[in-house]
């Protein structure tokens, strides 16, 4: 276990309980039951809490007390939340995290609705953060904002692309999609908040910037290897749903370019499948075609840089040292 996966697992419960203090019972009975306790429970079910945990890591590696970043951070673990509640029902997704979604839960008006709220809190919990100044808070709010606005962006091009049945893509163009969609709200723009809310200079908000978005790149480019090919997502409900959905990865984009059965890839991409056989069969023709070795390269090789540009520009320190190690465990993870 790396010294970023202890950081995580030694401080994620204590950062769940914090988020749980933002879900009340509202000025109505009927406000819990429809509202605050979907988006509570959906909370509580967790992934590992990285981003807002490398939030308090750039603070504390810019010499700012990480205590203060604690409401910045659990505005980006807000808009994460909206983002996957919305992104279960645009892609008609049944399970997150091997539960089922919201959507199947509650139904889809109540889920939209409480992604909503997540959404409303990621300003509002900047907005009303006692510990900033207003110019801070200001600066703060606009990173969300382009934060925000940059992951829309990356959802309109993967849904428009399934939507139209688009296959005609290059390797680029999945680059300037998972940059947007992801880079941005995992790793680029927690890192360079954490920065500017510990009093960071410039140079180190940049280079936490981009060593996060790097960083977070290579995070979504390993998720969607892990689903192929993953050891313990092997044993869950939405293994390769990535091929079920037709999802457009660096994995499949440079498969359908390069393998021998690219036909065949394509129609399994485009049926919706959730048969095993096809399912081996499309991981058959990717690794054939080096796509996931090809992925792992990639992936390995921003680390790489990232690491690069985040040595020279901060001192040294635990906190140093838990993000490069970050870098590493995010390509080296099995699940």
């Amino acid at each position: 276990m790396t010294g970023f996966e202890l950081y995580l697992k030694r401080n994620s419960k204590k950062f769940d309980t914090y988020l749980a203090t933002f879900f009340t019972d509202g000025t109505h009975a009927d406000m819990r039951r429809y509202l605050y306790a979907p988006v509570a429970e959906f909370t509580r079910n967790a992934g590992k809490r990285h981003r807002p945990l490398i939030c308090l890591l750039a603070c504390e590696a810019v010499g700012g007390d990480p205590k203060i970043a604690w409401p910045s951070a659990a505005a980006i673990e807000h808009f994460h939340t909206a983002a996957l509640i919305h992104d279960d029902i645009e892609d008609s997704s049944l399970t997150r995290r091997d539960e089922p979604c919201m959507h199947i839960t509650e139904g889809e008006g109540l889920a939209i609705n409480a992604g909503d709220l997540a959404l409303s809190l990621v300003c509002g919990t900047v907005v009303d953060d006692p510990g900033l100044n207003d110019a801070t808070k200001l600066r703060v709010l606009g990173e969300l904002v382009a934060m925000t606005t940059r992951t829309i962006e990356g959802q309109a091009l993967d849904i428009g692309w399934a939507r139209d049945g688009r296959f005609d893509l290059s390797v680029e163009d999945y680059l300037v999609m998972a940059t947007h969609k992801t880079a941005f709200y995992s790793g680029g723009v927690p890192l360079a908040v954490g920065a500017i809310v510990g009093g960071g200079t410039e140079e180190q908000i940049d280079a936490l910037r981009t060593f996060g978005m790097a960083a977070g790149l290579a995070f979504q480019i390993q998720d969607d290897v892990l689903n192929l090919v993953g050891t313990k997502e092997a044993t869950k409900k939405d293994f390769r749903s990535d091929i079920t959905e037709g999802k457009r990865t660096l994995v499949s984009i440079h498969a359908l370019r390069h393998a021998a059965d690219r036909d065949r890839l394509h129609d399994i991409l485009a049926s919706r499948t959730t048969e095993g056989a096809d399912l081996d069969e499309a991981v058959a023709i990717m690794e054939s075609a080096g796509s996931i070795e090809f992925a792992n390269d990639y992936a390995r090789s921003l680390v790489l840089d990232a690491k690069e540009t985040l040595e020279a520009a901060l001192p040294g320190g635990s906190a140093k040292k838990l993000l490069i190690s970050m870098a590493d465990f995010f390509v080296k993870r099995s699940s």
